[in-house]
């Protein structure tokens, strides 16, 4: 027993590293037979050892009468040839020296399981216990796993840790979707792993994730991190597509879209294409399954505080970002950004110094600013003014704090004159109440 209370098994000598001493198939911890010891010549009296082992197996079987010595002989002498003169008929080998028995129901049975048991134990004591099927959540807390290893969790929440568009469940659904986390799908399609990729995608997104010296797609590592690199490659192509206004929608659905039916058809129909859209609602059913997996959001928007200035002078604030229900379309989805309610025809100025990088009117968002700002602590940082009634500025246009861009208004999809405003930060959306200085 070791300074930490658990049993150490130290192979034995000879035994090359035996792991589990006294398995079924290998020398038992007790060592030879018994019955292997030497026997000592035939009349000659016993050893105490032998008189002891005796006694042990006594309550095996009934213990033999011991020969009576001839007058005048010693009980050690050798009893002289069989029939000489003098000499008494040999008794039975068996009455006169009763053979040692073999190894008993304790030592055949008990023993070598006692071992295992203590052999396991220590196992178990080095690798820290037997696998269980929860994992803890963010906050420390143990969190269910839905009928997947325990071992793939960190690797979905390291994948999902490169964009704040894909999340743990979303990757979790997916897998489930394409391939029931069974890693024998797609042998005549060409697809192999759970995450079912082609060898010319593997070829652009599969790495060697979990560094044992081989990239496969059938290393549930290396395949979980592969899709999420795909999946935000994707996100932030669909992000720049959605602040230019070319699409329009929920930017996880645009993702899983773009997943199923390539960027190029989502930007075409300007929403989910028709194509996606079974794909969809089968990873969304599955996502519940998997919301264990996601971590807390963190708190705040970026890396320095107030370093935006407010674009419009009247900060009323009608529509927080965050998940909302759509007041003309009726999706609940993510709302991006913030809406400041202001008159028609006021001020919109620029939050920070940077350049325009586009100023035209779209669909959803109709006249639509968005100026970029170069990086912060190494992200790209751009901000986004729509709705306006008026563009005053035009790509590739320098402007600094507080440069007139347009006026407020109610184009593309609105109910009524306001600014919505966005934050983007290394290509994401983030909350832009913590980047601005609003004041009390």
């Amino acid at each position: 027993m070791n300074e930490n209370g658990a049993v150490e098994t130290r192979p034995q000598e000879g035994s090359a590293g035996e792991r589990f001493p006294g398995a079924a198939g290998e020398p038992s911890a007790a060592g030879h037979s018994p019955s292997a010891a030497a026997e000592p010549p035939a009349g000659q009296r016993r050893s105490a050892d032998a008189d002891r082992d005796t006694a042990v197996t006594a309550v095996d079987r009934p213990s033999l009468p011991a020969a009576e010595p001839l007058p005048g002989q010693d009980e050690s002498a050798d009893a002289g040839p069989s029939g000489g003169p003098g000499a008494a008929p040999a008794p039975p080998a068996s009455a006169d020296r009763p053979r040692r028995r073999g190894p008993g129901p304790f030592t055949l049975l008990v023993l070598p399981g006692l071992l295992t048991l203590s052999a396991v134990a220590g196992v178990l004591a080095l690798t820290g216990g037997l696998p269980s099927d929860r994992t803890p959540g963010a906050d420390g807390r143990q969190v269910t796993v839905p009928g997947i290893d325990e071992s793939y969790v960190p690797w979905l929440r390291k994948a999902a840790a490169g964009c704040t568009v894909v999340t743990p469940s979303v990757l979790a659904a997916q897998i489930d979707q394409l391939s029931g986390w069974r890693d024998d799908t797609g042998r005549l399609s060409g697809e192999q792993g759970i995450a079912g990729f082609t060898e010319a995608e593997w070829r652009a997104w599969g790495k060697d994730d979990d560094g044992n010296g081989s990239s496969s797609p059938r290393d549930h590592a290396d395949a979980i991190m592969a899709l999420g690199r795909q999946d935000c490659a994707l996100a932030a192509e669909i992000t720049g597509l959605r602040t230019d206004g070319t699409v329009t929608g929920d930017l996880v659905d645009l993702t899983l879209a773009a997943y199923a039916v390539g960027s190029r058809e989502v930007a075409a129909a300007g929403r989910v294409p028709a194509g996606a859209r079974t794909y969809l609602a089968e990873v969304k059913r599955l996502v519940p399954r998997y919301a264990a997996f996601d971590r807390e959001a963190p708190a705040g928007g970026g890396p320095a505080d107030a370093i935006l200035a407010p674009p419009v002078t009247t900060l009323v604030i009608t529509s927080p970002y965050g998940s909302r229900e759509h007041p003309l379309t009726g999706v609940t989805k993510l709302h991006t950004g913030v809406d400041f309610g202001a008159p028609q025809g006021a001020q919109v100025t620029a939050a920070r110094d940077g350049t325009v990088v586009f100023a035209a009117m779209t669909r959803a968002y109709g006249n639509r600013v968005v100026i970029d700002h170069g990086t912060v602590d190494g992200k790209r940082l751009e901000t986004t003014y729509s709705h306006l009634s008026v563009l005053g500025v035009t790509v590739g246009q320098g402007v600094r704090t507080g440069t007139p861009i347009g006026r407020v208004g109610s184009t593309g999809l609105s109910t009524g004159p306001h600014l919505h405003f966005e934050v983007v930060y290394d290509g994401y959306y983030a909350d832009p109440q913590p980047w601005l200085a609003l004041g009390d």
